[in-house]
């Protein structure tokens, strides 16, 4: 691949310099000591109550098409109803992050304090599972020590984590779902915002965001690769232009990652060859799905002076953008691909505590409250 351009000064890039040179705020930073971390309560922000269901909620099965977000302000989950809002939550753990939703309707919780394993269909926890790697204190905030991206590998029979430990690589735990054990540990890289599986279950990829890579995990003998995924080079810490989300195109099992609306690193895990192909939102990018037509959707999380912004791309490449009102985190896509579900969270200040909701064929959207600082999100 030949170098990459020095990229344009576009408007999140603007406010960063006006920051000031050298301060490493946001996810722009490494986790530890050099690093700030977030309050439970961001900036101009309150955190939402917990909702208890009432009588009548909790006396009926989940129903389907409900959201269920983690908390990430807090340490519960909530089970959003997409036309009236938050229905019931339950305790899982400190500053949950990522879930994993399995066919039989639980779903895996990664918390600060080990995965929390939640029966989405009464809305009770089973209990938590602990990380073997050592971590640290448990904390809050975006710098936070424990679990991040989790994924189920497509039987269900095992659950991958990516464990955040500050200052330092991160690690791939892999769960058996039905003893509910950590059964292997796997050296990935720094703070592993994202997990994906493979169609084939074969390979499970961690995407480092803070060491500019994907580690691909083979699921039999647990052989790991270091895959370079950064179309602006390596820039160390202190840069903005990392990787975040990722996602697995079935068509081909190559990994998509988007940069800054600018450039999307496509990663062939075989060779570990990535193209970039251009992308058009000019904004900073966090989480991103695909809906069942091939769809891509990315959030463009906005910085304070920036407009934020959902990315609909075609499987041909072109692209739309949905105006967002306020920072945005991760997306989920209902079944018949016709609305996405954006959250408000947000792993840096500035978060609100709601849902966006984008219909996609028009593009019009509409705010519903969800939870505490909701990041994290599934379509039940």
């Amino acid at each position: 691949m030949s170098a990459p351009r020095v990229p344009r000064p576009g408007r999140h890039r603007l406010a960063l310099v006006l920051a000031g040179v050298g301060v490493l705020a946001g996810c722009a930073a490494g986790g530890g000591g050099g690093g700030r971390t977030s309050s439970p309560e961001g900036a101009g922000a309150a955190a939402a109550p917990r909702i208890e269901p009432s009588a009548a909620d909790a006396a009926v099965p989940t129903a389907r098409g409900t959201l269920l977000v983690t908390d990430f302000g807090g340490s519960t989950v909530t089970f959003v109803d997409p036309a009236r809002g938050p229905v019931g939550s339950v305790e899982v753990g400190t500053a949950p992050y990522g879930l994993a939703l399995g066919a039989d309707g639980r779903a895996w919780v990664a918390t600060a304090e080990g995965v929390a394993v939640v029966d989405t269909a009464t809305r009770t926890g089973l209990g938590r599972i602990p990380y073997r790697t050592r971590s640290g204190p448990v904390t809050t905030g975006e710098y936070r020590g424990g679990g991040m991206g989790i994924a189920l590998a497509p039987d269900g029979r095992r659950l991958y984590v990516g464990v955040n430990v500050p200052g330092g690589p991160g690690v791939l735990e892999v769960i058996d779902t039905a003893t509910r054990t950590v059964t292997a540990t796997v050296p990935v890289g720094r703070r592993p915002f994202d997990m994906d599986v493979a169609a084939d279950g074969g390979e499970v990829y961690a995407t480092g965001h803070d060491s500019y890579d994907v580690t691909a995990v083979r699921a039999d003998t647990l052989a790991a690769r270091r895959l370079v995924v950064a179309p602006y080079g390596e820039q160390g810490l202190g840069s903005w232009l990392k990787p975040h989300y990722a996602v697995v195109r079935p068509s081909d099992g190559r990994l998509l990652l988007p940069f800054e609306g600018e450039r999307l690193a496509v990663l062939d895990p075989g060779t570990g060859r990535v193209a970039v192909e251009p992308m058009t939102a000019d904004i900073h990018q966090h989480g991103a799905a695909l809906a069942p037509d091939g769809t891509l959707l990315v959030v463009g999380a906005a910085e304070d002076q920036d407009t934020a912004s959902l990315t609909v791309r075609s499987p041909g490449g072109t692209e739309r953008t949905v105006p967002l009102d306020g920072p945005h985190e991760d997306v989920a896509v209902t079944a018949d691909g016709r609305t996405a579900y954006v959250t408000g969270g947000f792993t840096r200040d500035g978060y609100w505590n709601g849902i966006t909701v984008v219909d996609l064929p028009s593009g019009t959207t509409r705010r519903l409250e969800a939870g505490a600082r909701p990041l994290g999100i599934v379509v039940l």
